[in-house]
């Protein structure tokens, strides 16, 4: 669903997001100060879509803009466009 503040409901939208199983290693040996980065499945290429929310008041902009996966793929995760946890 999208929503925008000063408008009075919510909406739900149709996308594509990027999920699923990747690959991962824990080391045996674990090293002080070694990065081990886990694989996550993240996007590789994504697009936006624009919806206009209905019933804004006047001098309320309309428009939400939200993610769609175009392709995804198994890496470390970025935290721009991605909910990545420690």
């Amino acid at each position: 669903s999208v929503e925008k503040e000063g408008c009075p409901s919510c909406h739900p939208v149709e996308t594509t997001i990027c999920s699923g199983h990747c690959i991962t290693k824990d080391p045996v040996i674990k090293i002080p100060f070694s990065n081990v980065y886990q694989h996550v499945c993240t996007y590789r290429d994504l697009s936006y879509k624009t919806f206009e929310l209905p019933d804004c008041p006047p001098g309320v902009d309309p428009t939400v803009t939200y993610p769609v996966a175009l392709s995804c793929h198994c890496g470390r995760c970025a935290m721009d466009t991605s909910d990545c946890t420690i």
